[in-house]
């Protein structure tokens, strides 16, 4: 899954063929190492991703919108200063290495025509994003490196800038059949051949190395020796000559639904997997890391509310336990009553000192007319009425521990049940403000005291999602607590339809009708996506629907609970492409 110099070639293809020429309107910076150019041509806008993180690093066209912070960081506010309005005039590859340079023809402070340079590294942990003059001197850098720490290769301001060290590789670009020969026949015979050919040449991944091994062998695992050098040359020219012509075919290997493998040529080697075809290379970038992207900085930023919620929910499902257990006990209530008749109808016959008894137990006789024997332990310290009383007292007890256990596991469940809600929202959250209102909602619903760095504030109006269906009917949908109330209490007209997958944690769903009769199409769009923002998974989805005005919150309930006793129910099977191309926030 790496991103290789071949991909690199692949995007940085289409950038020249859709963007060169194109001006830069906007320049945001929605995390930390990532930079969004919004660009506009003749072909109308687009928006360049850049991302330089230890994780994802790519380059490429994106539809993908991000929040950006309210304030921008200090790199972006640069680049705004010496880019916006710059053109966009030179797109290139650093030989067949993992370096981009995009160059803007802008003018300086003076009003002078210039050259300026963003010079993308994309290479795993150490990939950067640095902005150079137009002599290549270094005018900053996303990350910077001290003299003391790299001094063959220092980037700070002022500094020219250097390629990265070379490695003791061929560059496959500049490779001729006759030396391609003599390299493969250097190659251990006992090796891999992929792993081989990685060894030998600059710039190839795994994915790509395997494939060539595959087309010429059948196998991806091949050893050296068992390798014909012709049938290996022969796919690995086609790869190199297809890079040098412009001619690529991005594909993505899924699993299911989730994506496993991308490259910028067919992949053959997965089979029993779907390989999807891309017509752009954005197009495949951004389905194959948007969604991972937006998961792992959730999980990053969201640790201590997933912390919170894990220790709540250990610490509910450890008190419900031994609550259930004091129960069960208190089942036993209605043997005290009887041992304390028992020994009440018997108390003639003992005596103080005793400390266990035997009784005809009455109330079971047998059929052939005897009686069972129960015997009854005594307080040698008490006398038998006092021996008595005591076992009406624990009966007692017991009844008035039966109904408030009852009571109390049922607000534990209730409570264990609104975190898993508060669970199943934190997997929808996409934005830092999606995170910030679960906070919130956490800190008002009474986790305040293990909340001690959050303090309360005033939350703008919820950004929620919002759908289109085929009939052009309006979805509004929340992803998380404060939205769902947000959209059932404050948004729903009346006669709108609220949708709710039945029994379980999901999104509250509200069909607007503004005065119009939904369609069928309409009922069950909405449907689907209630069944698929939900913890429900499978086909045939239970998913219950009313009248808005038939949705009531009780008093003192937890965000996002609410109660209907008026309701159709909808079994519908969510299709994620579906739902997602109706998306329109």
């Amino acid at each position: 899954m790496a991103f290789d110099a071949g991909m690199l070639a692949c995007t940085l293809s289409e950038i020249r063929r859709c963007a060169l020429g194109a001006r830069i309107e906007k320049v945001y910076q929605p995390e930390r190492d990532e930079i969004v150019l919004q660009m506009r041509s003749f072909e109308g806008g687009r928006r360049l991703c850049i991302n330089a993180g230890s994780n994802n690093p790519r380059i490429g066209f994106t539809t993908h919108q991000r929040e950006n912070p309210q304030n921008p960081p200090m790199l972006c506010m640069l680049l705004r200063k010496y880019l916006q309005g710059a053109k966009l005039t030179e797109v290139s590859q650093a030989d067949f290495d993992r370096v981009a340079y995009l160059g803007f023809d802008t003018r300086d402070e003076m009003g002078f025509e210039c050259r300026r340079y963003l010079v993308v590294e994309l290479m795993g942990k150490y990939s950067n994003l640095l902005f150079c003059d137009g002599d290549k001197k270094i005018i900053t850098a996303m990350r910077t490196s001290d003299l003391s720490l790299d001094s063959a290769r220092p980037l700070l301001a002022g500094m020219t800038y250097v390629l990265p060290p070379a490695q003791d590789k061929h560059n496959p670009m500049h490779v001729d059949e006759q030396e391609f020969m003599s390299i493969f026949s250097d190659m251990p015979p006992e090796r891999p051949c992929d792993k081989a050919i990685i060894a030998a040449f600059a710039g190839v991944a795994p994915v790509v190395a395997r494939e060539i091994v595959y087309r010429a062998t059948g196998h991806t695992d091949t050893p050296v020796r068992y390798c014909f050098a012709e049938d290996i040359a022969k796919e690995f020219f086609a790869v190199i000559n297809s890079i040098k012509n412009d001619i690529f075919s991005p594909c993505m290997v899924l699993e299911g639904e989730r994506p496993v493998e991308y490259s910028f040529i067919k992949l053959t080697q997965y089979t029993g997997l779907e390989i999807k075809d891309f017509e752009s290379a954005g197009e495949l970038l951004d389905g194959f890391f948007v969604t991972r992207d937006n998961q792992q900085r959730v999980r990053q930023r969201a640790s201590d509310i997933l912390k919170l919620l894990t220790n709540a929910e250990t610490r509910i499902k450890k008190k419900l336990e031994l609550q259930r257990g004091e129960l069960r006990e208190c089942e036993k209530g209605s043997e005290y009553k009887k041992y304390g008749d028992l020994i009440t109808a018997n108390i003639y016959r003992l005596s103080r000192g005793d400390t266990l008894c035997t009784f005809d137990d009455y109330e079971n006789m047998r059929e052939d007319g005897s009686f069972p024997q129960i015997n009854v332990e005594l307080d040698s310290r008490l006398s038998p009425s006092a021996n008595a009383q005591r076992y009406y007292k624990r009966y007692n007890k017991s009844k008035k521990a039966k109904i408030e256990l009852t009571k109390q596991i049922e607000l534990g469940e209730a409570e264990l049940e609104y975190v898993y809600t508060v669970f199943e929202a934190l997997s929808r959250a996409e934005t830092p403000t999606d995170l910030s209102e679960i906070r919130d909602e956490l800190y008002r619903s009474g986790y305040a005291s293990k909340m001690k760095s959050y303090a309360a504030h005033k939350l703008h109006a919820p950004v929620i999602m919002e759908f289109l269906t085929p009939d052009g009917m309006r979805v509004l949908c929340g992803k998380n607590n404060v939205q769902n109330e947000y959209i059932t209490h404050k948004l729903a007209e009346k006669m709108d339809y609220w949708f709710h997958a039945k029994q379980t944690a999901g999104s509250h769903v509200v069909l607007v009708t503004e005065g119009r009769e939904p369609t069928d199409l309409d009922f069950t769009t909405a449907a689907e996506i209630a069944a698929y923002y939900s913890k429900a998974e499978g086909s045939n989805i239970a998913v219950d629907y009313t009248l808005a005005k038939n949705v009531k919150k009780p008093s003192g309930a937890k965000p996002g609970f609410v109660i209907y006793h008026t309701n159709w129910t909808a079994y519908v099977t969510p299709d994620a492409e579906k739902i997602a191309a109706m998306r329109r926030k």
